[in-house]
């Protein structure tokens, strides 16, 4: 990720810290600190270009292959015990080719880990099924651009590997900020060692749009998507974070929950839009595919918000 950074304040509290303290401060132990907006406090280890995230427990490390050109690696998040939604590019790595069962392949996917390092069979879990939304078409495309992992058996949930709850139903995010997290290209151009984070704004979705409708070169954005923009330092996603949930409060409860996942991770030059599919458009799919799965989101929404920011040294 193009500089994304350390983990969670209040999301006011966490953009007010990003763009105030630039310097490099001592580690110190996350406490948790539930506030109005459900988000815990947290101080952190500032790096150049961006900030690690000491954790993320619904964050997942999909990995195809260590060359980008063969699918690389980017993100997902963790949905329920038995289920990770990502990015339908990240497990259909034929670009030019309609989407098709022959072109899907079977991520290796790892949870639990701030590292890349820490990627090894301990951490990983197997993948039972691939579920690409139906109406993918290739990844040169951003439309419907999902897929849903289903695991071969349920994840034990702790306090680092904790579901984040879908959104129950749309709402106007525009004006708002979110927190989108991954392993993802840096100022180095190379794949970040370490998960970071960056606070986001939610952009004008009109003007999103219309800034891809000038560009011959770039897919349309359509009303199942909303983009982010840069961060005031020109902080932005880039090669790598794609499938990863970006973060939001619910407006009237101050709950956690994705409010979408990220398909063009491109945009690591400033001016650029990051472009999500919107998760509370695909509910009705996601709904059917795990079907009695999403029978404990209540129970793990409580759960995610009393176990998220539990973190241990």
């Amino acid at each position: 990720m193009n500089i994304i950074n350390n983990m969670w304040f209040s999301l006011t509290v966490l953009l007010l810290a990003a763009l105030a303290c630039l310097a490099d401060v001592t580690e110190e132990r996350v406490k948790r600190s539930v506030s109005a907006s459900g988000l815990a406090s947290l101080r952190s280890r500032r790096m150049v270009g961006g900030t690690l995230a000491p954790h993320v427990p619904w964050q997942a490390l999909v990995y195809i292959s260590d060359n980008v050109l063969d699918g690389g690696h980017g993100g997902g998040a963790l949905i329920s015990e038995r289920w990770i939604l990502t990015a339908g590019r990240n497990v259909f790595v034929n670009k030019s080719q309609p989407a098709g069962k022959e072109g899907i392949v079977i991520p290796k996917v790892y949870l639990g880990i701030t590292e890349r390092s820490q990627a090894n069979p301990s951490k990983e879990v197997a993948v039972d099924k691939v579920f690409l939304h139906p109406h993918f078409q290739n990844r040169s495309k951003w439309d419907n651009d999902l897929a849903l992992l289903k695991l071969e058996v349920p994840v034990v949930i702790t306090d680092k590997v904790t579901p984040i709850p879908l959104p129950e139903r749309c709402q106007d995010t525009m004006g708002g900020t979110g927190v989108i997290t991954g392993w993802g290209w840096g100022i180095l151009l190379t794949p970040s060692k370490s998960l970071k984070h960056l606070v986001l704004p939610l952009a004008n979705h009109s003007v999103c749009k219309a800034e891809y409708e000038r560009n011959p070169f770039t897919p349309a954005v359509d009303d199942n998507m909303f983009c982010t923009g840069p961060t005031k330092y020109d902080e932005n996603v880039c090669f790598g974070d794609a499938g990863g949930a970006l973060a939001v409060t619910d407006a009237e409860t101050g709950d956690i929950y994705a409010a979408g996942i990220l398909s063009f991770d491109k945009s690591c030059v400033s001016h650029k839009y990051g472009v999500y599919m919107k998760i509370c458009s695909y509910l009705p799919w996601i709904h059917s595919v795990i079907r009695g799965d999403t029978d404990k989101s209540p129970a793990l929404r409580a759960d995610a918000m009393s176990k998220m920011y539990l973190w241990q040294q």
